[in-house]
């Protein structure tokens, strides 16, 4: 097993790899939120290859693939489960029955339980490392979700609980009734939302962070085009994301080229300094499709520019991409 940097996930007795595995990169045709086409044996070929490279740390939702995003790990890691570290959530619903599946965001402790054991089926576990609320609810009341958790924490059924894309308040009201454990946001270059409104809290509760959204879906590696095209399979095809406003930050782009060097490792290296830079990160999750791009990842990892570099390309980025 390679070296990967492992940190201190907030309170928790556990060690994470500063770059976590983003699941839904192996969610093939599986629809719901996903990157494009892979197969079974690629999909699980490449867990199991990042494993041995040195990361420990595997997210997934159910919404990757319909499903089909944790059903991979499942048989990548069967033979493995104590050797990883494996976050799920709960919250965005479907029917799995459905040929279509209507998607909707629910906190209700029903849905919350059986989310829940649909998930450690698909696993093949006993038990979930950290799960975590995947979405506020406006509908549910964060407490009452919570309560559905603590009991499955009771029960062994999971053994860290977090949320995901929250507030301090949610928070708050979240640990009415158990400490949370993690928050899970995005985070990147030019998105230091997190920063301003969650970090300051997050220290002083020794509650652990993970971000997501490193290289904003490829943009921060510098590899996408403005006229790119994408696999039918892959969110970045639909025409929701091919119309979200973009120029700002191809411009923040080419800035930041100037700065590192137009290849794909100096810019994943600053991506990775950016997020890793911050005393509250314990891991990045990043999602690479292919064994290439994951040993290109990890390179990238141990190259890290210096941080007055990368303070310099955060504010530069930010003043472009804020800029009204």
């Amino acid at each position: 097993m390679a070296n990967v940097e492992k940190r201190k996930f907030g309170s928790l007795n556990s060690e994470v790899s500063v770059v976590g595995f983003g699941g839904a990169s192996v969610s093939g045709e599986g629809g719901g939120y996903g990157f494009g086409a892979i197969s079974e044996d690629n999909a699980v070929a490449l867990l199991r290859e990042a494993k041995e490279a040195g990361i420990n740390l595997f997210d997934t939702a159910p919404i990757y693939g319909f499903g089909t995003s944790e059903v991979r790990m499942g048989k990548a890691f069967k033979s493995c489960r104590e050797d990883v570290f494996l976050v799920s959530k709960s919250g965005v619903y479907f029917d799995p029955k459905a040929a279509k599946p209507a998607v909707r965001i629910d906190n209700s402790p029903e849905i919350a339980k059986s989310m829940l054991e649909t998930s450690l089926k698909r696993l093949q576990t006993d038990y979930i490392d950290l799960y975590l609320v995947h979405w506020p609810d406006p509908k549910t009341d964060i407490r009452k979700t919570m309560e559905v958790l603590s009991q499955a924490k009771e029960e062994g059924k999971i053994k860290a609980v977090g949320l995901c894309n929250t507030s301090v308040s949610d928070i708050k009201a979240a640990s009415e009734v158990m400490n949370i454990d993690v928050v899970q946001s995005p985070f990147n270059l030019w998105d230091r939302k997190a920063e301003k409104e969650l970090f300051s809290s997050l220290r002083e509760k020794s509650i652990g962070f993970m971000a997501y959204g490193t290289f904003d879906q490829g943009m921060l590696t510098g590899k996408i085009k403005p006229d790119q095209k994408f696999d039918q399979h892959d969110l970045r095809a639909a025409k929701r994301w091919q119309k979200t406003p973009k120029e700002k930050k191809f411009a923040a782009i080419e800035v930041l080229k100037d700065m590192v060097g137009a290849d794909v490792q100096p810019m994943v290296s600053l991506a990775l300094s950016a997020v890793l830079d911050s005393d509250v990160t314990s891991t990045a999750l990043c999602g690479v499709r292919n064994v290439k791009q994951l040993h290109s990842t990890l390179e990238a990892l141990a190259a890290r520019p210096d941080r007055e570099l990368v303070q310099s390309a955060v504010s530069k980025a930010c003043a472009i991409v804020d800029a009204v």
